[in-house]
């Protein structure tokens, strides 16, 4: 049983380098600091369509993840933590599963195991993280109120560091 989580969690970590590696190659590296968020419209896991620009106004964490990916699910918990937290402060979190590695199923259970109450919205083609570029995940950008992309982090995010830097944007 622990070899095959080994294999599984080994699995996980060198498709996200191997992510990594084409997206830094590749010559494009997508949405870049400084540039407005392009909007997009996806499904939202219940079923609901929803797109970036319903958010005008508010500090967004678009987020791009896989159930799969070890670090994702790192990440969950202090995503929820900060969700909880700042909800109330004009603040959103758009978790865009990249569901073409995966099953609406598994990211149903994905949701529930932990607990997620922000919107995850499901990029069953993978034609939004083709125009954001995210083939490494997980890979988020921060938006600020206007739009415009502040920050792009590769790899897991931790709670503290979304207060520094979600909550300091306009």
């Amino acid at each position: 049983m622990r070899k095959a989580i080994r294999v599984v969690v080994l699995a996980g970590l060198l498709s996200c380098i191997l992510y990594l590696i084409a997206n830094r190659t590749s010559g494009d590296n997508g949405v870049q600091p400084g540039k407005p968020a392009p909007d997009f419209e996806l499904y939202t896991l219940d079923g609901q369509k929803a797109r970036l620009s319903d958010y005008k106004g508010k500090r967004v964490i678009v987020n791009f993840w896989a159930t799969w990916c070890p670090p994702c699910r790192e990440e969950m918990p202090d995503m929820q933590k900060f969700y909880e937290s700042y909800k109330d402060a004009e603040i959103e979190i758009l978790a865009v599963n990249l569901l073409e590695s995966g099953s609406k199923e598994e990211t149903i259970a994905f949701a529930e195991e932990f607990d997620i109450r922000f919107p995850i919205l499901l990029d069953e083609n993978g034609q939004v993280s083709n125009v954001y570029k995210a083939t490494a995940i997980p890979t988020s950008y921060l938006i600020d109120s206007n739009g415009i992309v502040q920050h792009k982090i590769i790899g897991a995010m931790s709670y503290s560091w979304m207060v520094s830097q979600v909550t300091r944007m306009q």
